[in-house]
């Protein structure tokens, strides 16, 4: 009885320990990243500034080979058709075993509703900590992050509806 007291007491250790190491997970939530500059897939020079501090911003981390940005697709698409009037999305392909050309060539097979940048030197990376691919960062319209989380399962629109904090629709008095 007592050891599996003690094992129990482990695991629950062990287990907030993993939690709390997940609570921040790139950048912290209240910054605002540093200015980064990255490439369009034309070879065109485009820095974030174009939208951080304007409108909302979603930034997610992607490959071409990453098994769970494939799986988060459908969530960006639908964040990305309910929001895109208000927020911008950007996917900042990674320079990690794949090149501005298959990223260029997967987009054309598999045209996506995003503007797409290259981080040649890894920038943006840096800049937003950025731990993985399938990694996203939300960005409200004064620049500061509201969320970041990385997996298929990210409730990107919860984060975006925090990002460009939409009024609810208030009853009308009758």
């Amino acid at each position: 009885m007592r050891l599996r007291a003690t094992a129990w007491a482990i695991v629950l250790c062990l287990l907030s320990t993993a939690l709390s190491a997940q609570e921040v997970i790139g950048i912290a939530v209240g910054q605002t990243p540093p200015a980064v500059t990255l490439e369009s897939l034309n070879g065109d020079t485009v820095s974030l500034s174009r939208w951080v501090g304007k409108k909302p911003v979603i930034v997610e981390f992607w490959a071409t080979w990453c098994p769970i940005c494939e799986a988060l697709l459908p969530r960006m698409e639908a964040a990305q058709k309910r929001y895109g009037d208000r927020a911008e999305f950007v996917v900042v392909a990674v320079a990690v075993n794949q090149s501005k050309n298959s990223v260029r060539r997967h987009i054309e097979k598999h045209p996506m509703p995003f503007t797409f940048l290259w981080d040649a030197n890894g920038a943006a990376v840096r800049a937003f900590q950025a731990p993985s691919t399938s990694y996203i960062a939300v960005l409200d319209a004064s620049g500061k992050v509201v969320y970041t989380g990385v997996g298929e399962d990210q409730d990107i629109e919860a984060a975006i509806e925090r990002a460009v904090k939409t009024p609810r629709a208030a009853k009308s008095p009758q």
